[in-house]
């Protein structure tokens, strides 16, 4: 008990801290683009650790040490697609990006598509942010249940309570301070969340070489992996084909009595089933790529990647070890949840006080992401499609204030939706996302950005047809034999391109 008290008075202060924070860059919020986009003012460094803390969110800090340490080496190849992704992000096309944003003058994700394709600009402005909207209402509630999943683990609070604990640190400085609130408190948080990422892996190696034999699972990470067997030990999952599984049901229909291509084919589906979160970083993500267009100048930009880059390698790795540290300490199948391996480590190795303190990088995760998806979804709701079906143009106090409210309201939404999510695996709901959102925008952003053939009705197509494709592979349950992220982003740009040739440039409206 005394421990648990220790932690949460850390955790208090912590959090009064954040919103502090929060509330003081929300003074300087006067108009909607601040509310938006900062007015697309931040220094690089403030874009980079926003950005970074904004992508890692509980998937980072729960879901991929929580993957890690259920499937051991295997989950390197999920770690190698995203790391690839964010690489490729923040070197080719983070500068892109901004300067699009202040050619066109855009405050929204949705708006630069609409501008560069201006023929039918009204329309994408439609299709796109119903459509990021829709899915971010599921994406928030990842960040919701991770939070409730973190509090009931440490404290013992019904999931719930934790989830509604989380809205109510979350929302009130979200919806007066917008954007600007958001990615100032990301710095703070991105501090934590890479500081935890350090000090747990080489804390929790010292930890099981200084453990008598008997009392922990393994004595460091290679024995664990080893101990626990081939499908943690091997870089392709070992004996990962399941007999009788889905994948390897619908292989032997193709290759009857070939096994071992069928082992051979299953294991290739796989590895590029973990790495295909890869497309998701291609420009697709937009809470991701505002951060990238809210960068003040050029030269800042430069700096943003090079602290972007650095940040990521860190922190993927620091993620990876901490959820194969879990099994040495507690077995492959010591924890009920895969995704409280995190939480379960660090109060395992360090003593309350300092447990605290890096687990409160766990909620700042959750927090930075649930924020930014919030602001991003109401913006893209009351700029393109609220704001316009209202008559004559609203003065800046009624932008902000019409911004407010939908930030609010959206808030409620995603927390009724997390409460009746019929998956409660932060991993699992937060894929479903990166297909639908991820890989169909990727295909957007990366043509409309080196395809000067690609047109807006082009647009609207590879939108529509991303959106539909992921419900019904995934509602189908194909997602278990190929995942979504995957084939999403191959359909949406075959679309693409054969719409762009098969369809002339013309308006629709």
């Amino acid at each position: 008990m005394e421990n648990q008290t220790q932690m949460l008075i850390v955790m208090i202060a912590y959090m009064v801290f954040i919103i502090l924070i929060g509330f003081y860059q929300g003074r300087k919020v006067k108009t909607g683009s601040d509310f938006a986009i900062a007015d697309k003012k931040l220094p690089g460094w403030v874009a980079a650790l926003s950005e970074r803390a904004t992508g890692e969110s509980s998937w980072a800090l729960l879901g991929l040490p929580g993957a890690a340490y259920a499937t051991g080496l295997l989950e390197i190849w999920t770690a190698i697609g995203c790391v690839t992704g964010i690489l490729f992000a923040w070197i080719l096309l983070a500068w892109r990006l901004r300067d699009a944003a202040e050619k066109y003058k855009v405050d929204t994700f949705t708006d630069y598509i609409a501008k560069s394709h201006g023929e039918v600009g009204k329309w994408i402005r439609v299709v796109g942010s119903s459509t990021i909207v829709f899915f971010f209402f599921f994406y928030v509630g990842a960040q919701f249940i991770g939070g409730g999943k973190t509090l009931e683990n440490l404290f013992g609070i019904q999931k719930i309570y934790g989830m509604l604990l989380v809205v109510g640190l979350v929302i009130p400085y979200t919806i007066y301070g917008g954007f600007r609130s958001v990615t100032y408190t990301d710095v703070v948080q991105a501090i934590i969340m890479i500081i935890t990422l350090i000090i747990a892996p080489i804390a929790g190696i010292i930890y099981l070489s200084n453990m008598p034999e008997g009392l922990v699972y393994a004595s460091n990470i290679s024995e664990a992996l080893s101990n626990a067997g081939d499908s943690y030990s091997t870089f392709t999952g070992g004996a990962v084909l399941q007999e009788g599984s889905p994948l390897e049901g619908t292989l032997n229909n193709f290759f009857p009595n070939m096994r071992n291509v069928v082992s051979g084919l299953g294991t290739g589906i796989i590895i590029a089933g973990a790495f295909s979160w890869f497309f998701g970083y291609l420009g697709g993500q937009p809470q991701l790529s505002m951060r990238f267009m809210a960068i003040t100048d050029a030269r800042e930009a430069k700096k943003a990647r090079n602290i972007g880059v650095i940040w990521t390698i860190i922190a993927y790795i620091g993620a990876l070890m901490i959820g194969w540290i879990g099994i040495a300490i507690f077995g492959p199948k010591g924890l009920a949840d895969q995704e409280t391996v995190m939480p379960e480590v660090l109060t395992t190795i360090f003593h309350p006080v300092i447990a605290g303190l890096l687990i409160t990088g766990v909620l700042a995760a959750i927090i930075s992401t649930a924020n930014s998806l919030l602001i991003l979804s109401s913006t893209e709701l009351s700029e393109n499609i609220i704001k316009p079906l209202r008559k004559g143009k609203l003065d800046s106090h009624t932008s902000l204030l019409t911004s407010r409210i939908v930030t609010a309201i959206l808030s409620i939404i995603a927390l009724v939706l997390a409460y009746y999510s019929p998956s409660d695996l932060i991993y699992t709901i937060v894929g479903y996302v990166w297909a639908g959102i991820g890989s169909t925008f990727s295909v957007v952003i990366l043509l409309t950005l080196f395809w000067k053939r690609y047109h807006g009705i082009a647009a609207i197509i590879t939108i529509i047809s991303g959106l539909l494709f992921t419900i019904i592979w995934i509602s189908t349950g194909m997602d278990k034999i190929i995942t979504s992220r995957l084939l999403t982003f191959i359909v949406a740009g075959v679309v693409a391109v054969l719409s762009t040739y098969l369809i002339k440039k013309r308006k629709l409206n």
